[in-house]
């Protein structure tokens, strides 16, 4: 039987500096839940969905709560770096863990790529004749050398961007509202409620073309889960944790269906158009000499923050992976300012293929990669629920300890999500853009378990073992809970 001192010696987040403060992680999450998707995404979305995709954020954020509600009882249970992983290999054994830490790895890389996609196309809002690739290079290269200082400074920079973020959205929507009710502007004369369903209707093209939004608009939702990587570094996971996620309707409510609500009003859905953010096109209808230069600068601060979250994960991920004998060692090495550097470094090799589709296919770059972290993302929310399931079932059989931040209606809220996951993800195989994806994922897929037998050649112990107090290693749950 295995102590506790020496299970806590063992943890994935050894040798991590817990420098993560209350509110650096509460921005953290905020900044999660408005990215690239919200802001870039949204305007090829209006265009095929309308006003109605204002239900979709919506629906989409109450399955999002259910998935992270779901994933605070489990991080309360045993706070860890790499909790998805974690979970996976413990309650669905050591295969599961090692797919789902590798393809979490994969949707942040090919998340990166949207990112840095992003950031190109709002810098050639003001200079257009610099090439994507040329600024998506730069921007890749100066991110990288950031993300090698402590997480201390990571949690600040981030509390920073995610602060001007939401600084942005709300002051959009103060105008919004301004516009509206006080009529000033060039969009005064134009701008009602009723533009929500004056042209076409409120679904104008239909409630099935609005449901083929669901997954652009889940990609708008990847991130939220940041918090759960943040366990093993956050000063405090018992308070701050329940806190971040408790917040997350509230965040859906104003930052997704405020926003897009208002925009929506002020400025006809017809006039939106793919590759143009909703939010630049609102502040130039508007009228506002720099509103729209001002709010450009503001998304490109929204790209450039996910970016560098997606950095830090990666490099979190491949240390747990390496620290379960499931990536090459080195990745579970921690530089002299405790950042897992050589994980880092090689994420950022892999985001650069997304300089390569920006010089190959510039028009095609956002779509393709958002598609694959989509698909990527919904596996990862997949295991979390599917985890939390198993997790209630041993909760209730008495094998392990209850959570003290319990999902309400126990399982009943991670079925349904699991359901509407399934859902969109037979969405994305309708859709024949969107179907490369889950080729790139079959692909995928097929590479991990070749690694998988080669793994099981070399060393049976690593792939035979459970990570965790819930698996099949024995001993009391209790005794071998990380804490």
């Amino acid at each position: 039987m295995t102590s506790p001192q020496a299970d806590t010696e063992k943890a994935p987040e050894e040798g991590y500096e817990r420098g993560l403060g209350s509110r650096q992680v509460q921005m953290i999450a905020i900044g999660g839940a408005i990215g690239v998707g919200l802001f870039l995404g949204a305007g090829a979305n209006i265009a095929k969905a309308g006003p109605s995709l204002i239900v979709m954020y919506a629906l989409a954020g109450v399955i999002i709560f259910f998935i992270m509600r779901a994933l605070g009882e489990l991080l309360l249970y045993r706070p860890v770096s790499g909790s998805f992983a974690e979970y996976s290999r413990e309650f669905l054994g050591p295969f599961f863990g090692y797919f789902t830490g590798w393809t979490y790895w994969l949707m942040w890389v090919v998340t990166g790529m949207a990112e840095l996609t992003a950031a190109a196309i709002y810098i050639n809002y003001w200079f257009p004749g610099i090439p994507q690739w040329v600024t998506a290079l730069v921007f890749l290269v100066v991110l990288f050398v950031a993300n090698l200082i402590s997480v201390k400074l990571f949690g600040e920079i981030e509390f920073w961007f995610s602060m001007v973020k939401v600084t942005a959205i709300i002051g959009m929507i103060v105008i919004g509202l301004g516009v509206l009710t006080l009529g000033f502007s060039s969009a005064g004369d134009t701008a009602a409620v009723s533009n929500l369903w004056a042209f076409d209707g409120f679904f104008p093209k239909g409630i099935g073309s609005s449901l083929m939004t669901l997954q652009g608009v889940m990609f708008a939702y990847l991130a939220v889960e940041l918090v759960g990587v943040t366990a093993g570094e956050s000063e405090n996971p018992e308070k701050t944790l329940p806190k971040a996620i408790n917040t997350l309707p509230w965040r859906i409510a104003l930052f997704y269906v405020g926003a897009l609500t208002v925009i929506l009003c002020v400025v006809k859905w017809t006039e939106f158009a793919p590759g143009v953010s909703p939010f630049v096109a609102a502040f130039s209808k508007i009228g506002i000499p720099a509103g729209a230069a001002i709010v450009n600068f503001v998304v490109l601060t929204a790209a450039l923050s996910s970016c560098n979250s997606g950095m830090y994960s990666t490099g979190r991920m491949l240390r747990t992976l390496a620290d379960n004998g499931e990536a090459p060692k080195i990745f579970s090495r921690l530089s002299s300012t405790r950042t897992p550097a050589a994980g880092i470094a090689t994420s950022v090799v892999f985001m650069g293929i997304g300089v390569v589709l920006n010089y190959v296919v510039p028009e095609k770059a956002f779509g393709y990669v958002t598609s694959v972290a989509t698909a990527a993302g919904i596996w990862t929310w997949l295991m979390i629920l599917v985890s939390h399931v198993r997790y209630r079932r041993q909760v209730v059989a008495g094998r392990l300890p209850a959570s003290s931040f319990p999902a309400p209606g126990g399982s009943v809220c991670s079925y349904i999500a699991i359901a509407f996951l399934l859902f969109v993800t037979g969405l994305i195989a309708y859709d024949a853009d969107a179907r490369v994806c889950l080729y790139v994922m079959a692909g995928w897929a097929v590479a991990l378990g070749i690694g998988w037998f080669v793994l099981k050649s070399r060393n049976p112990q690593v792939t035979g073992r459970d990570g965790g107090p819930g698996g099949d290693r024995g001993g009391e749950p209790e005794l071998e809970r990380i804490g």
